[in-house]
């Protein structure tokens, strides 16, 4: 009797594991397709819309950062002839109600700070808040290769009137550590 039940236990481990290993992008028997690659071959980074509330100088900020694909940008190749299509970010400050900044990127307003060789092969992949200082409210872009950790990362410091500056942040090129001998 302890034999049989072994046998239905793995049977069942084995009916239940082949099922559950199926394709997860099959649905009713359909493929689908990842939402970073349409038909033609062009790939693109998902629509991003992304809230932050901060206070600066006693003052409450609203912030909304949205990314979107745009077709519009020259498509960028790579190495092995993927496309990609170049995102237009959005940055949207306001604060009791009136706009602080309302200013559209593309990596392009970044080409002062990023080699030009880098910049044909690279797209703007992110603008995010980070914190808020004396100088005013930081912000972090992103110019980077597609689907690679090579990246130029940016500072924004955008002053209580809307006014933007940028530098190029700089790279660790090692991290140093502490041994003990």
């Amino acid at each position: 009797m302890k034999n049989i039940v072994y046998i239905l236990v793995c049977a069942s481990v084995v009916f239940f594991t082949a099922c559950s290993s199926q394709d997860k992008n099959k649905k009713d028997g359909l493929l689908l397709m990842q939402d970073s690659t349409e038909f033609a071959g062009l790939q693109r980074m998902q629509v991003s819309d992304v809230k932050t509330s901060f206070r600066y100088k006693g003052k409450e900020y609203q912030s909304s950062v949205v990314r979107r694909p745009d077709e519009s940008l020259p498509i960028v190749k790579n190495e092995q002839g993927e496309k990609f299509v170049d995102n237009r970010i959005t940055l949207h400050i306001t604060c009791d109600g009136k706009h602080v900044v309302d200013k559209v990127f593309t990596k392009d307003n970044f080409a002062s700070l990023v080699d030009a060789k880098f910049m044909k092969y690279s797209i703007l992949e992110g603008l995010v808040y980070d914190k808020t200082t004396p100088q005013g409210i930081i912000y972090a872009a992103s110019v980077c290769y597609p689907q690679s950790d090579l990246y130029v990362p940016i500072r924004l410091t955008i002053t209580a009137d809307g006014k933007i500056s940028m530098a190029k942040e700089e790279l660790l090129e090692e991290y140093q550590t502490n041994s003990i001998d």
